[in-house]
Formats: structure tokens, sequence, C-alpha cells
């Protein structure tokens, strides 16, 4: 029988759970609520943003540094300042690509920018995650995430990670060190150094244990925050399948500012239409996950007060640190040809109930009752499945490997 998350916390393995989201759809606020809530039920609780246009700090109406910061009783806060995360992990590899790029006549501040990789500087930010984990300071880490969720795809390759540590990184070195002279002689190009190499190593190590930690489904999940509106949703949906294919447990999505049924036959009457019509939509598209739901209310959610009323909306029925769901919904799977197998839960399902179809990168899949939509990555949407078979409770969709 798989640990529950209290016996996990109380064996120090703290409960992690990552809020992400469309800009604008209240992510800062409900991962806040999230926050407030755990601390008040006795878990030693951190919430940190690693959004680089932050705004928890408006959110708690508390000042935040780039430390965790007391909010309330058994609540911390923390503003990850990306420029301190980045001299931390990336100051000697960014000072040896700057000087080789500002020897090529590029004036020193814009060689210093261009150091640092688009998503590096929330990939940094990430790895306070880890920090916290090991320091066993706290049971629960809430994380306010930047607006997508690319940047957990750059954690997402541990077996390439193990692959150039263990046979490229040890050949790579000594070849730097040999090559070092010759480089300069005849290329007039300095190789990097010994810390260079070291701090890229160091770096590689933190990933792959952070990608470990985030794809412990037994502690570690992500949640979704949307609005119930089109565009918002399919964002979602494309977010939703990367995090499957990569490996993430997504458990919960939350659905904010739905307009309450007060509101019909008045002017938002028809608004609140279309998110109820948008609401059947996210069931179907993100099925099993459970779907909570939060009022669009009448004051702006920020302060402790309002705060408590969006999180005693979203978890009246759940409690705020558990699992919601403990295995991932879809699963991606390569068979040696280099087909590539997508499996979905469709529980109770019979054969002759299924049928499927693809339109671009929209896959419809029935069962009964049952349908699921879902965005395929790009690599599986050029591809045609060549149909379906059910199998223990799930839908198998092949897509061989293009002719």
């Amino acid at each position: 029988m798989p640990a529950t998350v209290a016996d996990r916390v109380s064996n120090g393995v703290p409960r992690t759970i990552l809020y992400t989201g469309k800009g604008g759809v209240g992510k800062t606020s409900v991962a806040a609520a999230s926050a407030r809530r755990a601390a008040a039920s006795g878990l030693r609780t951190v919430v940190l943003s690693t959004d680089p246009a932050h705004s928890l700090s408006d959110a708690l109406e508390l000042e935040l540094g780039a430390d965790p910061t007391p909010a309330s009783e058994n609540l911390w806060g923390q503003e990850v300042q990306a420029q301190r995360e980045m001299e931390a992990n990336w100051a000697q590899v960014q000072a040896w690509m700057a000087q080789l790029i500002a020897e090529r006549g590029v004036m020193d501040i814009a060689a210093e920018e261009l150091t640092v990789p688009p998503g590096m500087d929330e990939l940094f930010s990430l790895l306070q995650i880890k920090r916290h984990h090991e320091s066993g300071d706290y049971d629960l880490i809430v994380v306010d995430c930047a607006p997508t969720g690319e940047t957990l795809r750059l954690l997402s390759f541990p077996e390439i990670a193990h692959w150039w540590l263990e046979k490229v990184f040890p050949v790579e070195h000594r070849l730097v060190a040999a090559a070092r002279p010759l480089a300069k002689t005849f290329l007039d190009i300095d190789l990097p150094g010994e810390e260079v190499l070291a701090e890229v190593n160091g770096l590689v190590r933190n990933l792959i244990a952070m990608n470990d930690i985030l794809r412990d489904s037994e502690s570690a999940s992500i949640r979704l925050v949307m609005n119930a509106d089109r565009m918002v949703i399919k964002e979602a949906q494309r977010t939703f399948t990367y995090l499957n294919l990569y490996g993430y447990l997504t458990d919960a999505v939350i659905v904010n500012r739905l307009f309450p049924d007060e509101v019909e036959g008045g002017y938002f009457g028809p608004w609140r239409e279309r998110q109820t019509e948008r609401l059947a939509e996210i069931a179907d598209g993100f099925s099993p996950v459970p779907v909570l739901k939060a009022r669009y209310f009448a004051d702006e959610v920020v302060g402790p007060g309002m705060l408590d009323r969006l999180g005693s909306e979203l978890f009246s029925e759940h409690d705020v640190a558990s699992l919601l769901l403990r295995e991932q919904a879809h699963e991606f799977s390569e068979g040696p040809d280099g087909a590539t197998t997508l499996r979905i839960r469709v529980p109770f399902a019979e054969r002759s109930q299924v049928s499927l179809k693809q339109v671009g990168s929209e896959l419809i899949v029935a069962a009964g009752r049952e349908k699921r939509t879902l965005i395929l990555p790009p690599a599986l949407a050029r591809r045609r499945s060549n149909g379906a078979k059910l199998r223990d409770g799930a839908l198998e969709v092949t897509f061989p490997v293009e002719a």
C-alpha cells in the first residue's frame, strides 16, 4: 500500500505542489491561498515565486525577499531573485562566454546578456525547490511558477544528463585540458577552465536531482490554473500533454473566476452560459484529473482575508496538501520499431463503444459516455494513428513512424 502524504512528510519527505498556467488567470492568488490553508492546518509551508514578474508580495500584502520571509504561523513567503541564482550557478560560465563574445566586438553589457539562454533564469530559480527539499525546514513547498510550463521541459531528460555526466564529461574534460594551449596559440580562443567545467558539472547534477524530486509522484504534483475561456483552455491542454509526456503528475485543474448562478438573466448571464459550456469541455479534456472551481469574487483577491475565502472555496471538499490523483492521466511509450503509443485511461469502457478521430493536433477519443480531447505534441501531430485497442481499462493509440 503506498505511503500517504502524511507518512512521507513525517519521514522527512516534503510535499511539493507547483502551480502553473497562462498569465492573468489568478495563478499567484491560488498558490498563495493554497499555502495559507496548508499552514493553517499545521503544515510548515513555504510559498515561493519563480515568476520573473513577481506578484506574490502583492497577493500576501507582505514585502518578501530573496530568502524565505515569515508571513504567518507556519508560513513563509519568498520571491526568488533570478540574478542571484544565476550568480550562484552560472557565474563562471557566464564570465567565460561573455569574454569570448566581447572579444568578437560585442559591447560588454550586451555580451553578458547573451550568455544566459532563454528560460535559464527560471530554471535557476527552480533550484530553490531542491534547497528547501533538502533543508528539512518545511512539510510543504508551494511554487508559483512562471506563466508557462516550458521550463519544466528543461528538467525532463535525466537519462541524457546521466549519460553526459558518465560518458561525455570525463572525455570532454581531458580533451579540453589537452587542447587548451593549442586553442590559444592557433585559434586565439580561451577554452573553458577547470572552474567553468566544474560549474557545468554541478548544474547538471542539480538538474538531475530536481528531476527526481518533481517526478516523484508520491510527493510532487503540478496543478494547472485556468479561466473558462477557450484560448486559455487550449493552452492548458497543451501544457497538460507535455507534463504527461515528460512524466510529471498533474493532480488537479483549477478553474478560476467563474460567474456565480446569481448573474443568470442579467448582463453577465450569457458569459455564465458560455462558462458552463466550457466547464463541460474541461471535464472531458482533463478527465480523470479533479476539477476544482472558484467563483469570480466582487473584491480583488489580495490579503489574508480574501486569500482564505478563495482557499476555502477551492478546497472545501479536498485536503489542500493531499495528492488528488495518484497516476498520470496519459502515458507515452516508444516501441522497438520507433512507434509511439499513447495510453489513455478509460475505465469501464467496452470495445464496441470506442471511437477515434484526429484533426490536426487534436485527438478526439470517445469511449461510451466518456470523451477526451487531447492536444498532441507536434512530433505526434504530424503522424497518423493506425488505430486503437482497449487493454486493462486503458485505450492504447499507436502512432507508427512516418514512412
